[in-house]
């Protein structure tokens, strides 16, 4: 008997035992998820909290009001980072299908007469479908051609919709109805949105889909040898990001722009500029890091524009050069972050919370904690080193000598 040795619990085993109830307990998750879950629910909760002012910061419809074009262009900036952070294909005009959601619904409310909970829905599947018509060509290319392509067509749709003024209200824009009447209700579409979609992305980068997708970024070739087509999963992530991203522009038209839509406010080139920081400063390849980035710099626009700051030198108050400021951060962030600030934390928590469980001998640990989508550890080039270093090899199959020294 004394001989007998009790053998330890499989990992499978020690799963089994774990109730959903444990499963689910917030002291069973890392300080990170915490932190998350935390944001959600004071988003949640934040209109029931108008009036009230904490951290000099007075919660009142003006404030409801920029979150929730905050929350519609975080919704924007995923959509963006489920097609190009993971598939590594990157879109400089992904703005079109902002602009193409937002503009259908509004010419088929204000030139038609058809409620909006029509025109909503059919302003989505319109920049679906411009996704499809786009991505089933361009898609079989690679690096700067699709690129190129990306970038030129929300060019051409500006000039179509300037030459046909009656229909689209030209250069001057389109008024349309609004969806919502107030501030609360507004932003809780936007939430609405906001979580629906960021649950949809990041079940889908966490699914077996996801895995692929990554591993077209990686070597695409090697999954064409696996038995797969990249450009059916690369269409699908092309074709899934205009729906939410076209989602997201009708209901920011028909709420938070009050029902008007220009040209220069969606389709415009710095728009899809925008996304695109927002991802890098956030983290591309991280769907969480798009949205927090998503999130940061609509605020950063819409309140550095109220600063009473007039630069010295130039003259030229803040509010007017925020782009310039936007693009100094994302160069530092270039420079000394690359993966991304959300990635950083995320990989400095795991790795901090396995030298805790190595010095208590492999047990304790803090739980579950959010993962880096985008698989990215230290040591390691970045989602963003990848890509670049991806595009500038094709690039260079079309100009020899690119980027070689002189």
């Amino acid at each position: 008997m004394g001989g007998e040795t009790s053998e330890a619990p499989t990992a499978d085993e020690e799963f089994e035992e774990r109730t959903l109830t444990d499963i689910l307990d917030p002291r069973g998750f890392g300080w990170l998820t915490r932190l998350g879950l935390f944001g959600l629910l004071l988003l949640a909760v934040l209109p029931a909290l108008q009036g009230y002012g904490f951290l000099g910061i007075v919660v009142n419809s003006t404030l409801l009001a920029n979150i929730t074009g905050a929350m519609f262009f975080a919704v924007f900036a995923m959509s963006w980072d489920m097609q190009s952070g993971y598939t590594g294909e990157i879109s400089f005009g992904h703005g079109l299908f902002f602009g193409v959601g937002g503009y259908a619904s509004a010419i088929l409310q204000a030139q038609m007469g058809l409620d909006l909970l029509v025109t909503i829905p059919l302003g989505m599947f319109a920049a679906g479908i411009a996704g499809l018509l786009i991505g089933f060509p361009s898609l079989r290319l690679q690096g700067p051609y699709f690129s190129l392509i990306t970038l030129v067509t929300p060019i051409i749709i500006i000039g179509l919709f300037r030459f046909a003024p009656d229909v689209t209200g030209g250069a001057t824009g389109l008024f349309t109805e609004t969806l919502t009447t107030g501030a609360v209700e507004g932003y809780v579409v936007a939430l609405a949105l906001f979580l629906g979609a960021l649950v949809l992305f990041l079940a889908i980068t966490r699914s077996d889909a996801g895995i692929v997708l990554t591993a077209i970024r990686e070597d695409e070739l090697a999954v064409e040898a696996a038995g797969l087509n990249p450009a059916k999963f690369k269409l699908f992530s092309f074709v899934l990001s205009g729906l939410v991203g076209g989602l997201a522009g009708a209901l920011f038209v028909h709420t938070y722009a009050g029902g008007f839509v220009a040209p220069s406010d969606l389709l415009a080139l710095v728009v899809s500029i925008e996304v695109i920081i927002a991802s890098i400063i956030g983290g591309i390849g991280t769907i969480t890091g798009a949205a927090i980035g998503g999130l940061f710099l609509f605020l950063f626009r819409v309140y550095i524009a109220q600063v009473d700051l007039t630069v010295p030198v130039i003259g030229v108050p803040i509010g007017e050069i925020y782009f310039l400021l936007f693009t100094v951060v994302t160069l530092v962030v270039l420079f000394f972050i690359p993966e991304g600030v959300i990635t950083r934390i995320l990989v400095r928590t795991r790795q901090r919370a396995a030298a805790r469980e190595e010095e208590d001998g492999g047990g304790g640990g803090g739980g579950p904690d959010l993962a880096t989508d985008g698989g990215w550890t230290e040591g390691e080039p970045s989602n963003l080193e990848r890509i670049v270093a991806t595009f500038t090899e094709q690039l260079r199959a079309v100009l020899p000598g690119f980027g070689d020294d002189p």
